[in-house]
C-alpha cells in the first residue's frame, strides 16, 4: 500500500534541540532560587521520562523534593527555551529539510506527533525553516493536546485520526526508544535516527534505524530493492536519492 504521510516527532528528531532544552531547565531552576542543576548525565537519563513537567516532578519524587511547582516551573522553562531559541541556535538535522521539501514535491502529508509544548514547535519552525513552514503540515499534536505521555500512543493515534490514514498508509520518524514504542502500539512502520542523547536506547523491533536522513539514504550506498519493499517507489525514491 503507497505511503501517504510522513509523522515527525520533533527534539532529538527534527532537530537536536534537548541540549536547548537542558540549559532551560536550569535557568528556570537558578531564577527560582533551586540548587538543582542538570548536567548532562543526568539529563539523559531523566530523558527517559517525556515530558517536561513530567520529568521535574520525577525529579522532585526521586530526591524527595517537597512543595515543587512543577507545572510553574515548566512554564517559565518553556518562556526561557523560546527565548533562546533564535535563527543560528539549533539548526534542522541533517536530511531533514530536503526530505520535508521532496515529500512536499510528490504531495505526501506531512504531520509532527510531539509531547513537547505547541510554542516550541513553533519557535523550532520560526528559527530554522520559518514561520510559513507550519503551514506545510497539515496535523500538528502536541503535549497539551494529550492526557499521557509517549511511549503511550495517544498522539500518534491523535494524529492518525486527524489525517484519516491507515498506519500502513504512513511512516514515522522518531528517535527514541519511547517513541519507538508508541508509533509501535498504532502499528506504524518506524524510522529511526538516534540522538545525541538517545544513541544507547533499545531500538529493537524498529523498521529502520539509520544515523541520520542524509547520508545514510544515499541510493550510492544503499541498494533499496532489500528494504521498503512495500512502499511506493516515489516515497522508496524519496528516501533512498544521490
Amino acid at each position: 500500500m503507497a505511503v501517504r504521510a510522513l509523522i515527525f516527532d520533533v527534539d532529538g528528531t527534527l532537530a537536536e534541540t534537548e541540549e536547548l532544552h537542558r540549559i532551560a531547565f536550569n535557568r528556570a531552576f537558578a531564577e527560582a532560587g533551586m540548587s538543582w542543576k542538570w548536567d548532562r548525565e543526568l539529563y539523559a537519563e531523566l530523558l527517559k521520562v517525556t515530558g517536561g513537567r513530567e520529568r521535574i516532578e520525577a525529579y522532585a519524587k526521586r530526591i524527595g523534593a517537597e512543595g515543587v511547582d512543577a507545572p510553574s516551573l515548566h512554564r517559565r522553562k518553556t518562556e526561557l527555551y523560546n527565548e533562546l531559541m533564535v535563527p543560528g541556535t539549533v539548526e534542522l538535522r541533517p536530511g531533514i529539510e530536503d526530505l520535508l521539501r521532496r515529500a512536499r514535491q510528490i504531495n505526501l502529508d506531512l504531520a509532527i506527533a510531539t509531547t513537547t509544548s505547541r510554542s516550541n514547535v513553533a519557535g523550532l519552525m520560526r528559527a530554522t525553516l520559518g514561520e510559513e513552514a507550519l503551514g506545510w503540515f497539515r496535523s500538528i499534536r502536541t503535549g497539551e493536546d494529550t492526557k499521557r505521555k509517549k511511549p503511550d500512543p495517544e498522539v500518534f493515534q491523535l494524529v492518525l485520526d486527524d489525517l484519516g490514514y491507515r498506519p500502513e498508509e504512513c511512516l514515522i520518524f522518531e528517535d527514541s526508544e519511547n517513541g519507538l514504542r508508541a508509533a509501535q502500539a498504532v502499528a506504524v512502520p518506524v524510522v529511526i535516527t538516534p540522538s545525541i542523547y538517545t544513541g544507547e536506547d533499545d531500538f529493537s523491533g524498529a523498521d529502520y534505524v539509520f544515523k541520520n536522513l542524509d547520508e545514510p539514504f544515499s541510493i550510492l550506498k544503499f541498494t533499496p530493492e532489500f528494504v521498503f519493499h512495500g512502499l511506493s517507489s516515489d516515497v522508496r525514491d524519496l528516501l533512498f536519492h544521490g
